[in-house]
């Protein structure tokens, strides 16, 4: 086929390498939604950093304050530590801190 025998049809399918104007319509639409989408997971990546495996381990560790004098297990109050106490070293005389807490 020579150039001068392709109808406007044929030029257009050249120059938008076969595919067809309702196409590129639907991937712009597919690209602006897309671009929307990652934008909201990137907003959400940006507020949960700060929260990672390593900082949660860090706060909670600083959260468990008491130790058990027995066994060395660590608990985040009194009440905890004294129910930890009573249950698992009944043998055991109470210690003089866990006297007055109420369980």
């Amino acid at each position: 086929m020579c150039e001068s025998a392709l109808t406007k049809h044929d030029k257009r399918q050249a120059l938008l390498g076969g595919k067809n104007r309702e196409d590129i319509m639907a991937r712009g639409h597919q690209k602006e939604q897309s671009k929307a989408k990652n934008a909201k997971k990137q907003d959400a990546m940006a507020k949960q950093k700060g929260h990672s495996a390593a900082t949660q381990k860090k706060a909670a560790a600083a959260a468990l304050v008491y130790v058990c004098t027995v066994c060395r297990s660590q608990m985040p109050d009194p009440k905890t530590y004294k129910q930890h106490f009573e249950n698992k070293h009944p043998k055991s005389p109470l210690p003089d801190e866990l006297k007055d807490v109420q369980s």
